[in-house]
């Protein structure tokens, strides 16, 4: 049974002005399954990337060999390297894991308070073995996202952990919080929230610091990841929805209406190809733009060594293009 959703009001900010993204090409590798909603690169160029299915998969820099890794058993979403070269795990369904090189799956920590985690999403790391991360929403699960973005409840978090297990919450009642990246100097964290439209930065040096924010994304921000050009790069999953955009401040029965619809009258991600980057003031960078019939929705981005791979929910892909210049 559908769960019920409970909508809150809220008035989005106005629609941004009119943009004109560069157009670029990309390259896709199809993939043995659907939703590579992440993506993690390599020393030796290949890609790393969790399917909707379970699978963490390893595909080569140049897309012809693909190896299956692991299955998590749950939903893997966020991936990245721990400093012992272990992958992180991020599992929608099952919190944090770690991925070892003999290719098996620990789990790290599926809880919160006693309470499991519905919704572990993204992550970043810092040398010690610190880790950052972001607990979407406390009411809604993975396969029930959009239920989020219309109840707009705002329960997600936003954590610290401690290679010694200390836990601590950062921010809360938070947007759908998701893709996560911290600063060159790891004296700042870097979110998104997917429900805000919003980029937003934590100063960490200072105990009780409130998050500002810094960019206000054309739409609805997944992952997001720090490059190695310095520049904090962000999935644009979908441009806002001017429909999303009309219920959100209107009677919440409205809302209630529209999850109750088949989900072939529910909104969509619109049929393109959004990508951003940010440098860390919140001064946009990169604002690209593409087209392709196997790619859409991007969820995950990676920038590293002059090529920026692309993961998504919705397709069963990757995609791939060089990094542009300034």
């Amino acid at each position: 049974m559908k769960t019920s959703i409970a909508p809150v009001r809220w008035t989005p900010p106005p629609a941004p002005p009119v943009r004109h993204p560069k157009g670029i090409d990309v390259e896709v590798v199809a993939l043995p399954g659907a939703g590579p909603e992440d993506t993690l690169i390599d020393d030796d160029g290949s890609v790393l990337t969790g399917l909707y299915d379970g699978r963490i998969l390893r595909v080569s820099a140049d897309g012809k060999t693909i190896t299956t890794l692991a299955d998590t058993g749950g939903r893997p979403l966020g991936l990245e390297w721990l400093p012992d070269g272990k992958v992180l795990i991020c599992d929608a369904n099952r919190g944090l894991l770690t991925l070892d090189k003999d290719n098996r799956i620990t789990t790290l920590l599926s809880e919160i308070g006693g309470r499991p985690m519905r919704f572990c999403n993204n992550a970043d790391v810092t040398e010690d073995g610190t880790i950052y991360f972001t607990d979407s929403s406390t009411r809604f699960g993975i396969d029930e996202w959009m239920a989020d973005l219309l109840e707009h409840s705002t329960t997600g978090s936003v954590y610290r952990r401690t290679p010694d297990g200390e836990l601590t919450r950062l921010a809360t009642g938070r947007g759908f919080p998701n893709g996560v990246a911290l600063s060159s100097d790891r004296r700042s964290l870097f979110w998104a929230e997917t429900a805000t439209y919003g980029l937003y930065k934590l100063d960490l040096t200072t105990e009780g610091a409130e998050p500002v924010q810094i960019a206000e994304i054309p739409g609805l921000p997944d992952n997001i990841a720090r490059g190695s050009d310095g520049l904090i790069w962000v999935a644009v999953g979908s441009p806002r929805n001017a429909v999303l955009d009309l219920l959100l401040p209107k009677h919440p029965v409205l809302r209630k209406v529209v999850w109750a619809l088949p989900d072939a009258l529910k909104p969509k991600a619109a049929d393109i190809i959004e990508i951003q980057a940010y440098d860390e003031t919140g001064e946009l960078i990169h604002d690209l733009r593409a087209k392709h019939p196997s790619f859409h929705m991007p969820t995950g981005v990676r920038e590293r060594d002059g090529k920026v791979w692309l993961g998504s929910i919705g397709t069963s892909s990757l995609a791939t293009f060089p990094t542009p210049t300034s």
